[in-house]
């Protein structure tokens, strides 16, 4: 990606990115109001020290080619397709009448985490949210229930197609077969979303039980009844699926000089646009407006995510330096003796991808890995398995792990919930998570 990685093998590069990382965690902790009026003027002055620190070193036109190469070939993809299953899904209303009863609540998450592996963890998300949010409005503890949403459906739902996460995807784009994730992610998803569906109800047990007596009235059957409105939005919704996933078996087109893109990566961009301005015309206004539609919480992730697509730069070329590099002792203990290490893979993947960009992350590896799909998918297809479910379901460990945890906080601090600071969700995320993985990791990477 970078002409002069073999060159970049400092770590001080990595303080704009580190300080952005500090800038989001602390913040809206200690000055919330500040923070808010000001986040995106912090965000660029990063971006400043950091384009300028690495011009004052390298060559300035090296700088701006990759910088160029980041925008257009990571950030507008990226942006582009959370900001078009966003209008999307904000055009679907439904309506669950009843009493969010955690046997209620439980279905509904494990509904969105199948969901998220066909319509991907942002659309899933965006789905979804609002009518979860609606249901347990009139409950006093539900910040859990967001919680738990952004563990399940914006992250670990997404890992049995290629079009649930984007690492998964870039995995489609490099080889790995369509049906490869289904067939070897399978238990691993099972294994962690089963048990944190059981954590969910008893959490939500426990707080529904001490609830003071519903105001909700309940349904003459006793069930919860559902509405839906604005199915028009289905079939620009299946246009995305359907664009997606046909970018992956394109061929090799030529490249557009001008914008130094692929002719079919362009075109499944525009088409992106075009599904989103369609579902924006065909949504009645009063399906917004029941929805509360707002531009804020893709707003906040288009300019958050510019700035760490632009101050991880430095960052993700140390890792693809390689032995070269800052890293040069990580990287050894990823293959021992030549074997790979998968449980070295899984948790540093993860844990990388908790605070970097996930699916930068899985490129790294996957081609530190070997890069060779067919081998990864057959004789190391544990190292592959080991890849993939660091770089998903480790991203439900911070709010900047996957872009959709940034929008469902933001919506749902738009509905008057109080979410935990960024410091506050990971005590959340690693209490519940850890565990969980610690027991993959022994089930399949250790033993």
């Amino acid at each position: 990606m970078m002409t002069f990685t073999d060159q970049l093998c400092e770590f001080l590069y990595a303080i704009p990115f580190v300080g952005m990382l500090l800038s989001i965690a602390l913040g809206p902790t200690l000055v919330p109001k500040f923070w808010h009026q000001h986040y995106f003027k912090i965000a660029l002055g990063w971006v400043v020290i950091c384009i300028t620190s690495l011009c004052w070193h390298f060559d300035m036109l090296i700088v701006l080619g990759d910088l160029k190469h980041t925008i257009l070939h990571d950030y507008l993809p990226f942006v582009i397709l959370i900001g078009t299953l966003f209008v999307i899904t904000s055009g679907i209303h439904i309506n669950i009448a009843g009493e969010a009863t955690p046997l209620t609540n439980v279905v509904a998450l494990a509904i969105g985490g199948v969901l998220a592996s066909f319509i991907g963890t942002t659309g899933a998300a965006m789905l979804l949210i609002r009518p979860i949010i609606r249901l347990n409005a009139y409950r006093l503890k539900k910040v859990h229930v967001v919680v738990f949403f952004i563990f399940i459906v914006a992250n670990i739902g997404g890992t049995l197609t290629p079009l649930g996460d984007p690492p998964l995807f870039l995995g489609y784009l490099k080889g790995v077969s369509f049906t490869w994730t289904a067939e070897n992610l399978v238990l691993p998803w099972a294994v962690v979303i089963i048990p944190l569906l059981v954590i969910f109800y008893a959490f939500d047990r426990y707080f529904f039980e001490r609830e003071p007596a519903s105001e909700v009235i309940e349904m003459e059957d006793g069930e919860p009844k559902i509405q839906i409105t604005g199915l028009v939005n289905l079939i620009p919704l299946v246009g995305v699926v359907l664009t997606v996933w046909l970018s992956g078996i394109w061929v090799d087109s030529p490249t557009l000089l001008a914008i130094d893109v692929k002719a079919t990566h362009a075109l499944r961009d525009v088409l992106l646009v075009m599904f989103g301005i369609m579902s924006w015309v065909l949504t009645p206004v009063s399906i917004h407006r029941e929805n509360d539609f707002s531009w804020e919480p893709f707003v906040e992730v288009a300019k958050i995510f510019i700035a760490i697509f632009i101050t991880i730069i430095p960052v993700i070329a140390m890792l693809h330096s390689g032995l070269d590099g800052p890293f040069t002792q990580l990287l050894i203990q990823a293959n021992p003796n030549g074997n790979p290490d998968n449980h070295f893979y899984f948790w540093v993947t993860g844990l990388l991808s908790a605070f970097l960009d996930n699916a930068p992350t899985y490129l790294v590896f996957f081609h530190m890995a070997g890069g060779e799909a067919a081998v990864l998918m057959t004789t190391m297809s544990k190292t592959l398995v080991a890849i993939s479910c660091g770089s998903v379901f480790m991203g439900a460990l911070s709010y900047i792990g996957n872009a959709p945890n940034f929008m469902i906080r933001s919506i749902a601090e738009k509905q008057d919930i109080k979410m935990p600071s960024f410091l506050g969700y990971m005590a959340w995320s690693f209490a519940i998570l850890i565990p969980l993985f610690l027991a993959l990791d022994y089930l399949y990477f250790v033993r």
